[in-house]
Protein backbone atom coordinates (compact mmCIF):
# COMPACT_ATOMS: atom_id res chain seq x y z
CA UNK A 1 0.00 0.00 0.00
CA UNK A 2 1.45 3.52 -1.27
CA UNK A 3 2.10 5.53 1.92
CA UNK A 4 1.33 9.72 0.78
CA UNK A 5 3.79 11.99 1.81
CA UNK A 6 3.59 13.91 4.65
CA UNK A 7 1.45 16.65 5.21
CA UNK A 8 -1.42 15.13 2.23
CA UNK A 9 -4.85 15.36 3.99
CA UNK A 10 -6.48 12.03 3.38
CA UNK A 11 -8.01 9.53 5.43
CA UNK A 12 -7.42 7.85 8.90
CA UNK A 13 -8.82 4.88 10.57
CA UNK A 14 -8.68 4.23 14.44
CA UNK A 15 -8.70 1.72 16.14
CA UNK A 16 -9.96 1.19 19.48
CA UNK A 17 -8.21 -2.10 20.47
CA UNK A 18 -10.07 -4.08 24.36
CA UNK A 19 -10.17 -6.81 25.56
CA UNK A 20 -13.60 -7.94 24.33
CA UNK A 21 -14.16 -5.91 21.06
CA UNK A 22 -11.71 -3.82 17.95
CA UNK A 23 -13.61 -1.07 16.99
CA UNK A 24 -12.84 0.88 13.87
CA UNK A 25 -13.68 4.11 12.60
CA UNK A 26 -12.71 5.62 9.32
CA UNK A 27 -12.08 9.20 9.99
CA UNK A 28 -12.49 11.77 6.62
CA UNK A 29 -10.48 15.22 6.35
CA UNK A 30 -13.17 17.23 7.45
CA UNK A 31 -13.24 15.09 10.93
CA UNK A 32 -16.41 13.08 10.48
CA UNK A 33 -17.05 9.30 11.18
CA UNK A 34 -17.52 7.90 7.18
CA UNK A 35 -17.70 4.73 8.06
CA UNK A 36 -17.64 1.80 11.52
CA UNK A 37 -16.76 -1.53 12.13
CA UNK A 38 -16.63 -3.71 15.59
CA UNK A 39 -15.13 -7.22 15.10
CA UNK A 40 -14.60 -9.39 18.55
CA UNK A 41 -11.22 -9.87 19.55
CA UNK A 42 -9.26 -12.37 19.04
CA UNK A 43 -7.10 -12.60 22.12
CA UNK A 44 -2.80 -13.36 21.36
CA UNK A 45 -0.59 -11.02 19.16
CA UNK A 46 -1.63 -12.81 16.21
CA UNK A 47 -4.92 -12.67 16.75
CA UNK A 48 -5.41 -9.03 17.59
CA UNK A 49 -2.86 -7.91 14.65
CA UNK A 50 -5.03 -10.18 12.22
CA UNK A 51 -8.19 -8.68 13.39
CA UNK A 52 -6.98 -5.27 13.44
CA UNK A 53 -6.19 -5.31 10.02
CA UNK A 54 -9.39 -6.97 8.36
CA UNK A 55 -11.57 -4.08 10.62
CA UNK A 56 -8.74 -1.49 8.50
CA UNK A 57 -9.33 -3.41 5.09
CA UNK A 58 -13.02 -3.84 5.44
CA UNK A 59 -13.52 0.09 6.38
CA UNK A 60 -11.22 1.39 3.52
CA UNK A 61 -12.37 -1.68 0.62
CA UNK A 62 -16.50 -0.39 1.68
CA UNK A 63 -15.00 3.26 1.23
CA UNK A 64 -13.15 2.51 -1.96
CA UNK A 65 -10.02 4.63 -0.63
CA UNK A 66 -7.28 1.86 0.36
CA UNK A 67 -4.68 3.94 -2.12
CA UNK A 68 -6.22 7.54 -0.33
CA UNK A 69 -5.69 6.03 3.55
CA UNK A 70 -2.15 8.11 5.12
CA UNK A 71 -2.35 5.73 8.34
CA UNK A 72 -3.77 3.63 11.04
CA UNK A 73 -4.17 4.80 14.84
CA UNK A 74 -4.43 2.50 17.47
CA UNK A 75 -5.87 3.01 21.19
CA UNK A 76 -4.55 -0.03 23.48
CA UNK A 77 -4.46 -1.22 27.47
CA UNK A 78 -1.00 -1.77 28.45
CA UNK A 79 2.26 0.02 28.67
CA UNK A 80 2.56 1.97 25.33
CA UNK A 81 5.78 3.48 23.84
CA UNK A 82 4.25 5.78 21.26
CA UNK A 83 7.83 6.58 19.71
CA UNK A 84 8.88 2.43 19.49
CA UNK A 85 5.27 1.49 18.68
CA UNK A 86 5.28 -0.94 21.54
CA UNK A 87 3.41 -2.39 24.09
CA UNK A 88 4.09 -4.24 27.44
CA UNK A 89 1.67 -6.22 29.61
CA UNK A 90 -1.22 -6.02 27.76
CA UNK A 91 -2.77 -8.70 29.74
CA UNK A 92 -6.79 -8.21 28.65
CA UNK A 93 -5.16 -8.53 24.67
CA UNK A 94 -3.37 -11.89 25.89
CA UNK A 95 0.23 -9.81 25.44
CA UNK A 96 3.27 -10.72 26.70
CA UNK A 97 4.92 -8.82 29.62
CA UNK A 98 8.06 -8.17 26.95
CA UNK A 99 7.13 -4.93 24.50
CA UNK A 100 4.93 -6.35 21.36
CA UNK A 101 5.82 -4.10 18.17
CA UNK A 102 2.40 -4.15 17.59
CA UNK A 103 2.74 -0.69 14.80
CA UNK A 104 5.49 -2.06 13.17
CA UNK A 105 3.32 -5.71 12.92
CA UNK A 106 0.36 -4.19 11.91
CA UNK A 107 2.17 -1.94 9.20
CA UNK A 108 3.38 -4.81 7.48
CA UNK A 109 -0.18 -6.28 7.25
CA UNK A 110 -1.28 -3.34 5.52
CA UNK A 111 1.68 -2.70 3.48
CA UNK A 112 3.45 -0.10 4.83
CA UNK A 113 0.97 2.48 5.44
CA UNK A 114 1.64 4.67 8.88
CA UNK A 115 0.57 3.18 12.21
CA UNK A 116 1.04 4.98 15.78
CA UNK A 117 -0.03 3.21 18.88
CA UNK A 118 -1.02 4.61 22.00
CA UNK A 119 -2.54 3.83 25.73
CA UNK A 120 -6.03 3.48 25.20
CA UNK A 121 -7.07 6.49 27.57
CA UNK A 122 -5.06 8.89 26.19
CA UNK A 123 -7.09 8.54 22.85
CA UNK A 124 -10.25 8.92 24.55
CA UNK A 125 -9.25 12.04 25.68
CA UNK A 126 -8.48 12.70 22.37
CA UNK A 127 -12.11 11.61 20.88
CA UNK A 128 -13.26 13.27 24.11
CA UNK A 129 -12.10 16.95 22.80
CA UNK A 130 -12.98 16.72 19.63
CA UNK A 131 -16.63 14.92 20.51
CA UNK A 132 -17.48 18.22 22.92
CA UNK A 133 -15.93 20.83 20.75
CA UNK A 134 -13.05 22.39 23.15
CA UNK A 135 -9.60 23.32 22.72
CA UNK A 136 -9.36 23.51 27.05
CA UNK A 137 -7.33 21.07 28.60
CA UNK A 138 -9.01 18.39 29.52
CA UNK A 139 -9.00 14.80 31.43
CA UNK A 140 -10.96 11.91 30.31
CA UNK A 141 -11.68 9.97 33.28
CA UNK A 142 -12.35 6.11 33.22
CA UNK A 143 -14.89 4.25 35.05
CA UNK A 144 -14.63 0.97 33.85
CA UNK A 145 -12.57 -2.46 35.26
CA UNK A 146 -10.15 0.55 36.94
CA UNK A 147 -9.93 3.84 37.49
CA UNK A 148 -7.62 5.73 35.08
CA UNK A 149 -7.05 9.12 33.03
CA UNK A 150 -5.89 10.45 30.07
CA UNK A 151 -4.52 13.80 30.10
CA UNK A 152 -4.88 16.83 27.02
CA UNK A 153 -2.96 19.54 28.20
CA UNK A 154 -2.03 22.61 26.15
CA UNK A 155 -3.06 20.52 23.22
CA UNK A 156 -0.94 17.53 23.95
CA UNK A 157 -1.41 14.25 25.30
CA UNK A 158 0.82 14.23 28.65
CA UNK A 159 1.95 10.83 29.23
CA UNK A 160 4.46 11.34 32.06
CA UNK A 161 8.18 10.18 32.63
CA UNK A 162 7.32 6.61 32.39
CA UNK A 163 3.92 6.85 30.62
CA UNK A 164 2.14 6.39 33.82
CA UNK A 165 0.36 9.86 34.00
CA UNK A 166 -3.11 9.96 35.31
CA UNK A 167 -2.82 6.66 37.29
CA UNK A 168 -4.63 8.56 39.82
CA UNK A 169 -6.47 4.73 40.65
CA UNK A 170 -3.65 3.48 42.38
CA UNK A 171 -3.34 6.66 44.95
CA UNK A 172 -4.05 5.33 48.72
CA UNK A 173 -7.81 6.42 49.46
CA UNK A 174 -8.11 4.61 52.43
CA UNK A 175 -5.48 4.18 54.14
CA UNK A 176 -6.00 0.93 56.30
CA UNK A 177 -8.36 -0.18 53.39
CA UNK A 178 -8.09 -3.38 51.13
CA UNK A 179 -5.22 -5.21 49.51
CA UNK A 180 -5.21 -3.86 45.80
CA UNK A 181 -3.66 -5.74 42.90
CA UNK A 182 -0.91 -2.96 42.79
CA UNK A 183 0.19 -4.47 46.25
CA UNK A 184 -1.16 -0.93 47.82
CA UNK A 185 -4.28 -0.33 50.48
CA UNK A 186 -7.13 0.70 49.64
CA UNK A 187 -6.46 2.42 46.61
CA UNK A 188 -8.95 4.81 44.88
CA UNK A 189 -9.71 2.13 42.28
CA UNK A 190 -11.10 -0.17 44.75
CA UNK A 191 -14.34 2.74 45.88
CA UNK A 192 -14.78 3.99 42.54
CA UNK A 193 -14.75 1.84 39.71
CA UNK A 194 -17.04 -0.16 37.28
CA UNK A 195 -15.45 -3.29 38.91
CA UNK A 196 -16.12 -2.03 42.48
CA UNK A 197 -19.70 -1.34 41.95
CA UNK A 198 -19.53 -5.24 40.63
CA UNK A 199 -18.12 -6.45 43.57
CA UNK A 200 -20.52 -4.77 46.03
CA UNK A 201 -23.76 -4.73 44.47
CA UNK A 202 -23.86 -7.50 42.17
CA UNK A 203 -26.26 -7.19 39.33
CA UNK A 204 -29.08 -9.89 38.24
CA UNK A 205 -28.98 -11.57 34.90
CA UNK A 206 -28.52 -9.37 32.51
CA UNK A 207 -28.52 -5.55 34.43
CA UNK A 208 -24.91 -4.49 35.18
CA UNK A 209 -24.51 -4.01 38.93
CA UNK A 210 -24.02 -0.04 38.30
CA UNK A 211 -27.94 0.15 36.75
CA UNK A 212 -28.64 -2.13 39.26
CA UNK A 213 -27.72 -0.07 42.27
CA UNK A 214 -28.66 3.56 40.71
CA UNK A 215 -32.40 1.65 40.05
CA UNK A 216 -32.19 0.37 43.81
CA UNK A 217 -31.45 3.82 45.07
CA UNK A 218 -33.63 6.28 43.08
CA UNK A 219 -36.43 3.31 44.41
CA UNK A 220 -35.23 4.73 47.67
CA UNK A 221 -33.57 1.07 48.83
CA UNK A 222 -31.64 2.52 52.11
CA UNK A 223 -28.42 0.34 51.28
CA UNK A 224 -28.33 1.31 47.53
CA UNK A 225 -28.64 5.13 48.28
CA UNK A 226 -25.86 4.61 50.66
CA UNK A 227 -23.33 2.53 48.76
CA UNK A 228 -24.57 5.33 45.57
CA UNK A 229 -23.27 7.77 47.60
CA UNK A 230 -20.10 6.26 48.65
CA UNK A 231 -19.43 5.64 44.89
CA UNK A 232 -20.09 9.39 44.30
CA UNK A 233 -18.02 10.43 47.40
CA UNK A 234 -14.93 8.64 45.58
CA UNK A 235 -15.75 9.34 42.07
CA UNK A 236 -15.39 13.05 42.85
CA UNK A 237 -12.03 12.84 45.15
CA UNK A 238 -10.83 11.18 41.88
CA UNK A 239 -11.85 14.18 39.85
CA UNK A 240 -10.60 16.71 42.88
CA UNK A 241 -7.03 15.10 42.00
CA UNK A 242 -7.64 15.55 38.46
CA UNK A 243 -8.46 19.38 38.80
CA UNK A 244 -6.01 20.00 41.75
CA UNK A 245 -2.54 18.29 40.05
CA UNK A 246 -3.68 19.25 36.64
CA UNK A 247 -6.39 22.07 36.59
CA UNK A 248 -8.32 21.10 33.44
CA UNK A 249 -11.04 22.96 32.33
CA UNK A 250 -12.97 19.97 31.64
CA UNK A 251 -13.36 16.25 33.18
CA UNK A 252 -15.20 13.76 31.20
CA UNK A 253 -16.27 10.91 32.79
CA UNK A 254 -16.17 7.86 30.24
CA UNK A 255 -16.13 4.37 30.70
CA UNK A 256 -18.62 1.76 31.16
CA UNK A 257 -19.83 3.20 34.39
CA UNK A 258 -20.49 6.68 32.67
CA UNK A 259 -23.17 5.08 30.97
CA UNK A 260 -25.53 6.06 34.14
CA UNK A 261 -25.98 9.41 32.14
CA UNK A 262 -27.51 12.51 34.06
CA UNK A 263 -28.09 10.24 37.69
CA UNK A 264 -24.66 9.57 38.10
CA UNK A 265 -23.46 12.87 36.97
CA UNK A 266 -26.10 14.81 39.47
CA UNK A 267 -24.83 12.33 42.41
CA UNK A 268 -21.08 13.23 41.87
CA UNK A 269 -21.65 16.74 41.72
CA UNK A 270 -23.68 16.45 44.82
CA UNK A 271 -20.89 15.10 46.59
CA UNK A 272 -18.30 17.70 44.86
CA UNK A 273 -20.31 20.49 46.01
CA UNK A 274 -20.81 18.61 49.71
CA UNK A 275 -17.02 19.28 49.95
CA UNK A 276 -16.85 22.65 48.72
CA UNK A 277 -19.04 23.50 51.62
CA UNK A 278 -16.28 23.56 54.45
CA UNK A 279 -13.28 24.82 52.29
CA UNK A 280 -13.21 28.48 50.55
CA UNK A 281 -10.12 26.97 48.19
CA UNK A 282 -12.50 23.83 47.00
CA UNK A 283 -15.49 26.58 46.66
CA UNK A 284 -13.36 28.94 44.21
CA UNK A 285 -12.18 26.33 42.21
CA UNK A 286 -15.67 25.23 41.41
CA UNK A 287 -14.44 22.02 40.35
CA UNK A 288 -18.69 20.56 39.59
CA UNK A 289 -18.83 23.00 36.99
CA UNK A 290 -15.98 21.87 35.12
CA UNK A 291 -17.33 17.60 34.88
CA UNK A 292 -19.28 16.25 32.48
CA UNK A 293 -20.58 13.14 30.53
CA UNK A 294 -18.30 11.20 27.65
CA UNK A 295 -21.45 11.86 24.65
CA UNK A 296 -22.88 8.19 24.30
CA UNK A 297 -23.22 6.20 20.82
CA UNK A 298 -20.26 8.04 19.84
CA UNK A 299 -16.59 5.85 19.45
CA UNK A 300 -14.40 8.46 21.30
CA UNK A 301 -11.36 6.33 21.79
CA UNK A 302 -11.55 5.28 17.60
CA UNK A 303 -11.90 8.76 16.81
CA UNK A 304 -9.19 10.01 18.91
CA UNK A 305 -6.74 7.18 17.68
CA UNK A 306 -7.72 8.10 14.03
CA UNK A 307 -7.22 11.89 14.89
CA UNK A 308 -3.59 10.66 16.73
CA UNK A 309 -2.37 9.74 14.26
CA UNK A 310 -3.31 12.61 11.62
CA UNK A 311 -1.42 14.77 13.78
CA UNK A 312 1.52 12.56 13.74
CA UNK A 313 1.63 13.42 9.98
CA UNK A 314 1.23 16.97 10.25
CA UNK A 315 -2.75 17.18 9.21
Amino acid sequence: MDTPARGDVGLTVGLDIGGTKILGVLLGPDGVVQGSLRLPTTRGVTGVVATSTSVVRALTDEAGIRGNLVGVGVGVPGVVDPITGTVAHGVNLGFPGAPTPLAQLLSAELGGVRVQVENDLNVAALGAAHAIGTSADLAFLALGTGLAAGLLLDGRLRRGASGAAGEIGHIPYVVDGPFCACGQRGCLELYASGASLDARWPGSGKVPAPVALFAAAASGDPEAVALRDDFAVAVAAAIRILVLTTDVRCVVLGGGVSELGTPLLEAVVRALSAQAVASEFLAARRIGERVGLAPLGIPIAAIGAALLVRRSLGN
